[in-house]
This record gives structure tokens, C-alpha cells and sequence, in this order.
């Protein structure tokens, strides 16, 4: 499977026009935060690099489908002399599959505060693991370039005043550049991962319908994707098919480095139907029906 240099490569066509290659899949559906990531990445490639990304608020319109090239149209609706903005629509065969808004940041002097991070084993304290936990599913073979180890006990019943959570330790598993554009498009990728399976922990094990469906993210401090990360994830309701995530990220020495939130479709399964486009609208996996199921 490619690794995230591939993933980010992206081909300038055009003024403002990115496009992205096919990249091997073993899902139907192209992931969530691999499409993110690369918006992400064309919107950083028409700016100066001293801004850098401090939020992104997307919607997955359409499946992406994997073996099919992407482009990525980039909107320049804001350069200012400490912000500026971006709007950039993933397109498949003429048609929008995710689109989202980047602000980016020059950097400011200004107070200083964060929430403490939790208190867990140290990440070469728990050994790898190859299962997406809580799902007791395979890990995918996209995220086989990842390094992911899971904290016993963060599962369901764990997390106070919250019926589902679960936290793991993640980092990319080969050096990163200097660039910090590649390790926040790295952070986007692997916000999406295992972060929608988090609402399906407290449930049975029923068939369900699972899509991202839409996604934000704020970089607070700065970080490195290829240093170890403590992804704190929970999940404070599901209703009407619907159910809301959010995440916190800290680095080994305890800062706050990012935060995000999701909400996503976790409907009960039932027959597809021509008119439900939103049922088809994910670029992530689904969640599975069973624990165990690959």
C-alpha cells in the first residue's frame, strides 16, 4: 500500500488545480482522512510557508472511489497579513466528493492555557497491536505504514461522564520531513482513523450503516506526525442515526496538540434505496456490524 509521500504527491495541472493519483485500496470506498489530507495539502501549496494550517471543517459529499484519480480545486477567498483562507473541492468524474475550508495562521503572541492529558502507560509501554480495538477488526492495510498501540481500558466504562471512549498511541512509522505542512496533513489523515468506531463500543453487536460525515480540526501547537501522539477519543451521544465524536491529541510530554470533532451516520443496516445519497455519501470505511468482523 503507498505511504503518506504517495499519498501527498500531488500533480499542479493547473492554476489552483491539484490532482492526486490513484492510490491502492482494499476498500470500495476511498478513506475519509486520506482525502482531507490531500485537500489540506493542495490548499498549503498556494501559500507562503509562513503561514501554517490552524483549522479545517470539511463535508463528505460522495464516495471517492480509490482506483480513480482526484482533482482538488483550490479557492483563494482570503489573504490577509495574519490570516488566510482557502475553500477546496475534491472532484471524481465531475462531480464534488468532499469539500473544505482551511484557515491558515501566521502565528501570534497571546495567553497560554490547555486541559491536562489523561493519565496512561507510556506508548513503549504497550505492546503493537494489528486489530482496530473495541472492533476487534483487522487493522486495514492502508494504515499498515502507521504505528498504533491501544490503552488498555479505554474502552467502554472508562471514560467519566462520557458512555463511549477509547485512546491510543499513533505516530507515522518512517521519518517525516521538516515541513510543517506534511506533519499537519499527516495529523489530518490519521484524525479520521478508528475515530467513528468509538460510538459503536457501548452498543450490541447489531448491522449498522457507518459514514463520516463531516469532520473538523484545530492544530494548537506544533508537533511531528513521526513522534508519538496519545489520540483521545469519545463519543458524548448517538441519536437519529447520527453520532457525534470528539478527539484530543497530546504528544509525550503532555501538550494539548490538536482537537477534533465529527459527526457521522451510524444508522441501523438496511436495503440501499436509490434515493439515499446521503447513506452514500462516506469516503471513510464503515464501521463493522459485528466486533469481530474484517
Amino acid at each position: 500500500m503507498a505511504g503518506l509521500p504517495e499519498v501527498l504527491a500531488l500533480d499542479e495541472i493547473g492554476p489552483d488545480l491539484f490532482r492526486s493519483g490513484p492510490i491502492p485500496s482494499e476498500w470500495a470506498r476511498t478513506f475519509g482522512g486520506q482525502i482531507a489530507a490531500q485537500s489540506l495539502m493542495s490548499a498549503a501549496r498556494t501559500l507562503d510557508r509562513s503561514y501554517a494550517a490552524h483549522s479545517l471543517h470539511g463535508y463528505f459529499l460522495r464516495p471517492g472511489r480509490p482506483h480513480e484519480p482526484t482533482d482538488h480545486l483550490v479557492e483563494r477567498l482570503r489573504d490577509g497579513g495574519s490570516f488566510c483562507t482557502r475553500r477546496v473541492t475534491a472532484v471524481q468524474a465531475g462531480e464534488p466528493i468532499f469539500t473544505v475550508t482551511a484557515s491558515f495562521h501566521r502565528g501570534d503572541e497571546g495567553f497560554s492555557h490547555q486541559v491536562d492529558m489523561p493519565v496512561v502507560p507510556a506508548p513503549d509501554d504497550i505492546p503493537e497491536s494489528d486489530r482496530v480495538n473495541g472492533w476487534g477488526m483487522p487493522r486495514p492495510a492502508e494504515w499498515h505504514h502507521w504505528k498504533m498501540r491501544w490503552v488498555p481500558g479505554g474502552e467502554i466504562g472508562h471514560v467519566p461522564g462520557a458512555p463511549a471512549g477509547q485512546r491510543v498511541w499513533i505516530r507515522y512509522g518512517h521519518p517525516l520531513p521538516d515541513d510543517g505542512a506534511v506533519h499537519a496533513c499527516a495529523l489530518t489523515y490519521l484524525s479520521d482513523m478508528a475515530l467513528l468506531g468509538t460510538a459503536r463500543l457501548p452498543h450490541p453487536p447489531t448491522a449498522v450503516q457507518g459514514a463520516s460525515l463531516d469532520h473538523s480540526l484545530w492544530f494548537l501547537r506544533p508537533f511531528r506526525a513521526d513522534e508519538w501522539l496519545l489520540y483521545d477519543q469519545l463519543s458524548p451521544s448517538a441519536e437519529q442515526g447520527r453520532a457525534l465524536i470528539r478527539g484530543r491529541l497530546f504528544d509525550t510530554g503532555g501538550r494539548l496538540v490538536a482537537a477534533v470533532a465529527q459527526e457521522g451516520l451510524m444508522r441501523f443496516d438496511r436495503p440501499r434505496r436509490a434515493e439515499d445519497g446521503d447513506g452514500e455519501a462516506s469516503l471513510s470505511p464503515p464501521a463493522p456490524a459485528v466486533p469481530d468482523r474484517g
